[in-house]
């Protein structure tokens, strides 16, 4: 069972209304309700906006929502929060439609409390707003986490920064690199999308100078937020052992492996004709380059290690996923 709590406010009775939160809210469930091919990954996610004083979200409501969130044992519980942020010396607080200075918002303490209780699986924590990087820190010690097992934090910026919009308003940096990232631009070879490499995404997407991304876990194993169709196949990807041996193999080619020749290079009987064996088996070696598991050696391209009768090797990527394969582990 996945579980999924998405919240955006940008209504607010007393502090300034904000633009974008409802529309990352709306991003963020989209993204997570189903996986690439259709299926659930977190099915029915709840959803709460505030749009309008008709319309808004109490901190009452919010602290509850969180509550019955992380109250059973799913496999994930998984928080988004987009909305104003608020932290002072006692600590940091997620902002609610009824916060009127802040410091009476959803804290940040309590926030840590429900979810290192809760006997999820796999708690993940993803926050849109002002000053959320200060999430998990200690309050006897502010660089120092204090996070369970099971518990992971991805925050759009540190405890001393300032969230912002995309230009033009509409949607928040953070929000609009997360839904690319858990749409696929993180996805790993077999179409695992988790939060490190979300967070490895948005980090090297914002420059030095922009607001910093925060992530902090205590996990002991592999979680995957959403499944997308990998940019390799499985076969392809289990076939390493089979035409490299050994992760520092070079594997020797000629131009037997190559169908796309020159009418020169096919009248010429020095020339070996394309094996049809070889030549499937070097359409998954381009593959393989493709996805930088492989490269030519001494050659500009892979047609041209054919050609020229040179050799192909993997590269560290792809001696990493050799050795998984290897194992068995893929």
């Amino acid at each position: 069972m996945r579980k999924a709590l998405i919240v955006g406010i940008d209504h607010y009775e007393t502090l300034e209304n904000l633009s974008g939160c409802v529309n990352d809210a709306y991003a963020v469930r989209a993204a997570v309700e189903r996986n690439s091919d259709g299926t659930l990954n977190f099915p029915s996610p709840q959803l709460i906006v505030g749009t309008s004083a008709e319309r808004c979200v109490k901190k009452r409501d919010l602290k509850e929502a969180v509550r019955r969130l992380f109250a059973d044992d799913s496999e994930i519980a998984l928080l988004y929060f987009a909305g104003h942020g608020y932290i002072e010396d006692t600590g940091g607080f997620l902002c609610a439609s009824d916060s009127e200075t802040g410091d009476d918002g959803l804290s940040l303490a309590e926030l840590m409390t429900l979810a290192n209780a809760s006997k999820a699986r796999n708690k993940v924590i993803v926050l849109d707003s002002c000053h959320s990087g200060a999430v998990g820190n200690s309050s006897m010690a502010a660089d120092i986490a204090q996070i369970s097992d099971g518990v992971t934090i991805l925050t759009a910026s540190t405890a001393d920064q300032n969230s912002y919009e995309v230009p033009g308003g509409g949607a928040g940096v953070f929000t609009n690199l997360f839904v690319d990232a858990i749409n696929g631009a993180a996805a790993n070879l077999v179409g695992d999308i988790t939060p490190g490499s979300i967070y490895a995404h948005i980090d090297q997407s914002l420059g030095p100078w922009a607001q910093r991304p925060v992530f902090k876990t205590n996990v002991k194993t592999f979680v995957s937020l959403k499944k997308v169709d990998p940019p390799i196949s499985l076969g392809d990807l289990q076939a390493l052992t089979k035409h490299f041996p050994s992760p520092d193999h070079q594997l020797h080619l000629d131009p037997s492996f190559e169908p796309e020749r020159s009418p020169d290079q096919l009248a010429d009987p020095s020339i070996a004709a394309p094996d049809p064996a070889n030549t499937v088996t070097f359409a998954v070696l381009q593959r393989y380059v493709k996805v930088n598991l492989a490269r030519p050696v001494n050659a500009p391209h892979m047609w041209h290690a054919a050609m020229q009768s040179r050799s192909c090797e993997l590269t560290v990527l792809g001696q990493h996923y050799w050795a998984l394969v290897n194992k068995g582990l893929i």
